[in-house]
């Protein structure tokens, strides 16, 4: 679980939480999520692997204001050759504020794309086991 506190500047001119921060506060989750499992995105950089997202979906439920905590749960939704899709799960006082996924594929330095389930099994067992 990872828990971020809702900053004054991202709130816009209602005191709400501006929605485009949710889809960063999935990213802050996610790299707490793999250095928890043991691959963080430093480690897979020295590497020479990269994991851009291709695609990313938010449902807003509930709105957030300055000073909320925000927890959200990253578990794994689905592991393939070529694709991880991660879900999020926000909620704030009980609440569900937002549920959301986003899905990544893996490039080597040369931006060519790898199998992970070929380049990188450790990485693969470590995520089976969270799913």
């Amino acid at each position: 679980m990872y828990t971020h506190i809702v900053q004054y500047y991202e709130t816009d001119k209602m005191g709400l939480t501006h929605h485009s921060n949710y889809i960063r506060w999935m990213e802050e989750a996610r790299v707490d999520f793999l250095e928890k499992v043991g691959h963080s995105y430093a480690v897979m950089e020295e590497k020479g692997v990269i994991s851009p997202v291709v695609s990313v979906s938010c449902s807003y439920k509930n709105s957030t204001t300055f000073t909320d905590r925000v927890e959200i749960e990253v578990k794994v939704k689905e592991v393939s050759a070529v694709r991880l899709t991660l879900s999020y799960v926000m909620t704030c006082n009980g609440k569900t504020v937002a549920e959301a996924e986003s899905v990544h594929c893996f490039l080597n330095r040369e931006g060519k794309p790898l199998k992970i389930t070929r380049d990188l099994p450790d990485f693969v067992e470590a995520l089976n086991q969270e799913v």
